[in-house]
């Protein structure tokens, strides 16, 4: 499977910058009412998407602080907040006749998830029960990924091209220094050291074992735009690499 760029988009920003990373990525993330977003910018992103042949995905968060920091959710007003976004931007793609592809939590509520049993079996099974054909965007290697999987349910597990992680895997908290990848060239050396090992290197060099079948970008990162374009064209380059050797090696066989 060739891998999947997504980008949170319709979270405030210019809607210049969420024409500009359309045109780059293939999977877009959109905010449906919590951190971010209103049925003009979900519309909005629903006809570009579209337009560009973008998965489109559903991306619930939690008012206040744009959805990232502490909270605190039993799981049954989890699974409400989350059923509302997710309902509410299922029923606009019905509207425009945009398949709603994946659904995939923001912020707080992404990092809750995989911290709290209890809330990873309340969205799991909330999105079994509502939305039973939609993928899940999940940490790879997270408490979501794993049991998603041990349930049979279909997801896609995801590593973040602007963050920086730990060797354990986990992504450097926002708030400690050296939390963000800043450049182009930095996001297109990860992508290539990724495509060419399998490894993905924590702050401190160690290579970490994760298995990515996406990999996002954030629309608020810094040079977000330059970076999903470098970005892009090396998944780009690499696809055309892999078909060229994949057509070689079947020419010689035949």
């Amino acid at each position: 499977m060739k891998l999947d760029l997504n980008c949170d988009l319709g979270e405030g920003e210019t809607w210049q910058k969420t024409r500009a990373l359309m045109r780059m990525v293939t999977s877009a993330n959109v905010a449906c009412g919590g951190h971010a977003g209103d049925v003009a910018s979900m519309e909005g992103c629903l006809q570009l998407a579209s337009a560009r042949g973008v998965r489109v995905g559903a991306h619930p968060g939690a008012a206040g602080n744009f959805g990232r920091g502490d909270l605190t959710l039993q799981p049954g007003e989890f699974q409400l907040l989350v059923l509302h976004q997710v309902g509410a931007l299922h029923r606009l793609c019905q509207k425009h006749r945009v398949r709603l592809h994946h659904v995939k939590l923001h912020g707080t509520l992404y990092h809750a998830t995989d911290a709290d049993v209890g809330l990873a079996e309340a969205y799991l099974d909330l999105i079994r029960t509502c939305f039973p054909g939609l993928r899940l965007y999940a940490r790879a290697g997270g408490r979501v990924a794993i049991r998603a999987r041990q349930l049979g349910m279909r997801v896609w597990e995801e590593g973040f091209v602007d963050r920086h992680y730990e060797p354990d895997g986990t992504l450097v908290p926002r708030g400690k220094p050296g939390a963000l990848v800043r450049t182009s060239s930095a996001v297109a050396k990860r992508l290539r050291e990724y495509l060419k090992t399998g490894r993905w290197c924590a702050r401190d060099g160690t290579p970490i074992g994760l298995r990515f079948q996406t990999v996002c970008l954030h629309s608020d990162s810094p040079n977000a735009v330059a970076m999903a374009a470098a970005a892009a064209q090396c998944l780009q380059r690499h696809s055309r690499v892999h078909h060229a050797a994949v057509s070689a090696t079947s020419q010689t066989g035949s």
